[in-house]
């Protein structure tokens, strides 16, 4: 992985300025309960449902809430409950978020995705998508969705 240029300094730092790579500070800096936590949203826990492919624990009043707005398809209600902004992993105000990181981390997170779902599902090819918004500094911008291909082909509202 490349390490983000926002990284860098505090990384060259390290070690009376020799530096660090990204595992070795990883293992300075880090925590077991974040490890896990990190691991729910890396790779989570997907259930099938109703002919969706959704995230574990989703609420069905949610999904039928989507369901109910005009214009809604099998595609849009698939994409939007199973959106994640990458800026979401961490609390309101981290310091250190940066535009660089966001899409370092969603660039991983979309790849994790999509191997997880074509394990867990290997007939029903999904689409993933990583959006980066247009103005860099727009933090919730940079998104994550992932639908299944059928609903694409056949996209009527529901």
């Amino acid at each position: 992985m490349d390490i983000p240029e926002s990284m860098r300094a505090e990384l060259g730092a390290w070690n009376g300025g020799n530096g660090i790579d990204l595992h070795s500070w990883t293992g300075c800096e880090g925590r077991f309960a974040l490890a896990v936590g990190y691991a729910s949203i890396f790779w989570p826990e997907f259930v099938e449902f109703d002919g969706y492919i959704l995230h574990k624990g989703f609420r069905e009043e949610t999904l039928r809430g989507f369901e109910s707005q005009q214009g809604s398809s099998r595609r849009s209600v698939e994409a939007t409950i199973n959106h994640l902004h990458i800026a979401s992993i961490q609390h309101r105000g981290c310091k250190d978020v940066s535009p660089d990181k966001l899409v370092a981390l969603g660039n991983v997170i979309r790849e994790m995705w999509e191997a997880k779902l074509r394990w867990q599902f290997p007939d029903r090819p999904c689409v993933l998508t990583f959006e980066v918004p247009d103005e860099v500094d727009d933090i919730y911008g940079y998104q994550i969705f992932f639908w299944q291909r059928i609903h694409e082909e056949a996209d009527p509202p529901v």
